[in-house]
């Protein structure tokens, strides 16, 4: 089978969840599929971050000269290599794409949001003329993909539901396959690794985790519910990509119970998950939430919302609350830091549900959905 996917995220220096799903599903598919000839489609905006690829698979560079090159390529471009290389099925793992007649198209959409209503996608991002633009482009490109695709998939079973139903699609054409830990999480337990950590940030007491843009108010009401003397024990740490959070966060800054570290890198983040009492993740909505995964893997006992696809994810391995109820989460995180026991029951059941992922795994069946959307 000749196999093109466009894997143009790993030519633009982007982070996020889809530069993580397309950065390491794709090197476990080219380990299993060598009886298969593969096609990466990547441009020149920056380095190609995958190298030693194997014999069986083809990088093809398109050139890249400005914002509208990206545009050039979703449209006619990208079509006209895929037609060239007679490809039996392409993927575009990214949330949309165009594959040339005759050739099957597997999208991977991630969640529903870019084939909700356009107003309502445009509701909760910034007016600016840029962004409206570009949200405009995504719903437009989104929903005419979705419906030429063979294949959907997705990254929940949540989300093929709101697909569906947002898309008004059909259920058959949608498959759920959940993201696996990336290869770079552990827990860890040096002493001299973890205390230097907490020395760099100013970390003096035993603290809980959470992300600073997923519902912190939760976090800090309930925490306001919490015997005093927990509360002298124990500290808030919030991490976060951006600097725009709740006003809820620097004001628990200020008042000395919390910190917010911004951008912290990678294997911080890792150490700091290996010595949280507990990951708290209360969101609002989540497609997937692999944040959940990593806390897990480096034994961070978690406790997470029970909407979207949380319960899914953590299924039966962590506690769940209602978003807004901080009155649930205080008797938990007086469990969690209260009884060790129960603490360690929550961290044993939790590795014991991340070690049922895998990128192989998630590549294996990646790949059977090729075979049945080139057989459909």
């Amino acid at each position: 089978m000749r196999i093109g996917i466009d894997v143009r995220y790993l030519s633009h220096g982007l982070l996020g969840g889809v530069h993580t799903y397309i950065k390491h599903f794709v090197p476990a598919l080219l380990a299993q599929a060598p009886e298969h000839q593969i096609f990466l489609y990547a441009d020149n905006k920056r380095p190609f971050e995958l190298a030693d690829l194997p014999n069986n698979t083809t990088l093809r560079v398109l050139p890249y000269r400005n914002g509208l090159s990206s545009v050039q390529h979703d449209v006619w471009t990208l079509k006209q290599w895929m037609r060239r290389d007679k490809l039996d099925v392409a993927h575009f793992p990214a949330n949309y794409g165009f594959a040339p007649p005759g050739v099957p198209a597997v999208i991977t959409l991630h969640d529903e949001i870019n084939i909700m209503p356009w107003w309502d996608i445009i509701k909760g991002h910034p007016k600016n003329a840029r962004t409206v633009v570009m949200m405009t482009y995504l719903h437009l490109c989104s929903t005419q993909a979705v419906r030429q695709a063979k294949l959907i998939l997705t990254v929940s079973e949540y989300a093929r539901q709101q697909i569906a139903d947002v898309g008004r699609l059909d259920l058959k054409r949608i498959v759920p396959i959940h993201h696996a830990p990336t290869p770079d999480l552990r827990r860890v337990t040096e002493a001299e690794c973890l205390e230097a950590v907490r020395r760099k940030y100013g970390l003096t007491r035993p603290f809980i985790l959470a992300d600073a843009l997923k519902n912190p108010a939760v976090v800090l009401r309930a925490w306001e519910r919490l015997p005093e003397a927990l509360r002298q024990q124990y500290h808030i740490v919030f991490f976060g990509r951006r600097p725009d959070v709740l006003p809820a966060v620097p004001q628990a800054v200020e008042k000395g119970y919390a910190h917010f570290l911004l951008r912290i890198p990678r294997e911080d983040l890792v150490a700091l998950y290996s010595q949280a009492q507990a990951f708290v993740f209360p969101s609002w909505i989540e497609g997937f939430g692999i944040p959940v995964f990593e806390a897990m893997v480096c034994g961070a006992p978690v406790i997470a919302s029970d909407r979207g696809s949380l319960p899914e994810v953590v299924g039966g391995a962590g506690l769940l609350m209602d978003a807004e109820d901080d009155a649930v989460l205080a008797g938990h995180l007086t469990q969690i830091l209260t009884q060790p026991a129960e603490a360690e029951r929550w961290r044993q059941l939790g590795f014991a549900r991340v070690a049922q992922y895998s990128w192989p795994k998630v590549a294996q069946q990646i790949l059977t959905n090729y075979h049945r959307a080139r057989a459909a």
